[in-house]
């Protein structure tokens, strides 16, 4: 099993999750984050005075799949979420060991 881990920008959330549903994912956690990379945040304008934004709100998306799927979700993430522009995000792939639906004990892919 694997984890993908995918750092979005947040107006590309739902485009991702209809992509994901048509290939069949039925589970995805979604957190809202704050960071930077590269872009290492921005400046704004309230009421006259200039603020330095250093962390840019983002998505993270986290779902958990079974080996051979990974490199489709990669995929569709990737294909959904690019915008061309900087800050479109990063995808992480790990292995999982184990995972255990805790209602009814099922563990490995059957807990998916």
């Amino acid at each position: 099993m694997r984890k993908v881990e995918a750092i979005i920008k947040p107006f590309k959330l739902d485009e991702v999750k209809e992509g994901l549903n048509e290939i069949g994912i039925q589970g995805i956690t979604v957190s809202e984050v704050k960071g930077f990379g590269r872009q290492k945040g921005h400046t704004e304008l309230y009421r006259g005075a200039e603020y330095v934004v250093d962390f840019i709100p983002k998505i993270k998306m986290e779902i958990i799949v079974a080996d051979d799927m990974a490199a489709k979700v990669v995929e569709v993430i990737e294909e959904s979420a690019k915008t061309g522009r900087i800050g479109d995000g990063k995808i992480f792939v790990t292995p999982v060991d184990e995972v255990v639906r805790i209602r009814t004990g099922e563990r490995g892919e059957e807990a998916l």
